[in-house]
């Protein structure tokens, strides 16, 4: 094959490549609606690699394989800006204001989308339930402080269904206005898990504790206030958001603080990834005042082979002394052993539903690459 046939033979080449192309893209185009529903982020570590892995099989020359990989990584690359785009103007629904901690999730979550601030967990959850946003992201739990009981209960009676959970490193700052000093403050202003997450440092400087309903709010007051011996905890972020100095660091006791957050959307996620990794979410009510209820719901979950990863309970709102109770369960509740499971419990349940399922990974990884 002489010069210009070589070049023949590429220009053949580029032709059908260029027909894939298309074909891809299109086909990108259709993951992007489906996150855009199901409130899912463009970047997807384990799907990205699965995809190199299995493409591997295709290339038998082992000196082309690494170009080849690098070829179907810019490949990716080119495909999630493309999903950017098309995701760009997402509204994405969480309580407080610009800087607070569900503000921080929502941009690394979703880098591309919009955050839209409301007042309250349930005004933001219910955005979404009546469209005016695509998806929330709210608090569920803190490693220190605990379960979000306000978060759950709205998981528990809404239409929402969870479609990811992500973990937020919290770093906790003592924030005052420019030139105060640590030994100025007297009041430290902060939402209620914020001061409960620092209480052994504002005890040991003594401190007296103000609330506020968001770590964002308390920065906002301090500044607005001007007040030398008033400060407020937030994250560093809000900080610079807000014109203040940080008079200490990391001031939260436990320094593995971090807070799960999940997305709620409309639609439910019916593709959570690989079933090795799946997880899926399970809320039930069981007999009153019946022997080992609980217990024989539980064991149908063992019994059918699903780990549980976390269980729990909260009082319900509308019957004292009653509790509904919310399981993380290992597997894929969509399979047919999932299936028989599922129906098994709602035998032994007075109520029962499945709030959401996606893939493990998505624990780990806690935000999004920015392309």
């Amino acid at each position: 094959m002489n010069l210009e046939e070589a070049r023949n033979e590429i220009r053949a080449a580029d032709a059908e490549m260029a027909a894939q192309f298309l074909r891809r893209m299109h086909a990108v185009k259709e993951v992007a609606a489906y996150k855009r529903e199901h409130g899912l982020p463009v970047f997807d570590r384990e799907q990205e690699e699965r995809v190199v892995h299995r493409s591997l099989e295709w290339i038998d020359d082992p000196e082309l394989r690494d170009y080849f990989v690098e070829f179907l990584q810019n490949t990716m690359t080119v495909s999630r800006r493309y999903q950017h785009r098309l995701m760009d103007g997402m509204r994405i629904a969480y309580s407080g204001v610009e800087g607070a901690f569900a503000h921080i999730a929502a941009k690394r979550i979703f880098p591309g989308g919009t955050p839209m601030s409301y007042p309250s967990f349930e005004e933001a959850y219910n955005a979404v339930s009546c469209g005016d946003c695509d998806c929330a992201v709210l608090p569920m739990e803190n490693s220190y402080a605990g379960e979000v009981g306000q978060v759950m209960d709205l998981m528990f009676s809404g239409s929402l269904s969870v479609n990811g959970i992500y973990d937020l490193r919290i770093s906790q700052n003592l924030l005052g206005i420019p030139g105060a000093a640590l030994s100025d403050i007297q009041t430290v202003v902060s939402h209620p898990q914020a001061l409960g997450q620092c209480q052994p440092y504002l005890r040991r400087h003594n401190l007296t504790e103000k609330e506020s309903s968001n770590t964002a709010r308390a920065a906002k007051l301090v500044m607005e206030r001007q007040d030398v011996h008033l400060a407020a905890i937030a994250s560093a972020e809000t900080a610079a958001l807000y014109g203040l100095q940080i008079l200490d660091r990391d001031i939260n006791e436990s320094k593995f603080n971090t807070t799960r957050f999940a997305v709620f959307s409309r639609a439910e996620n019916a593709s959570p990834g690989r079933r090795d990794s799946s997880v899926f979410l399970l809320m039930f009510t069981v007999r009153e005042n019946v022997a080992g209820a609980l217990a024989k719901a539980i064991n149908v979950i063992g019994t059918y082979g699903f780990n549980m990863r976390v269980l729990r309970s909260r009082p319900l709102r509308t019957l004292p002394w009653q509790y509904y109770f919310y399981v993380e369960a290992e597997g894929d509740d969509t399979s047919e052993n999932g299936r028989h499971m599922v129906e098994a419990l709602r035998q032994e349940c007075v109520m029962l539903k499945v709030v959401g399922r996606f893939h493990a990974g998505a624990l780990e990884e806690g935000r999004e690459e920015t392309p």
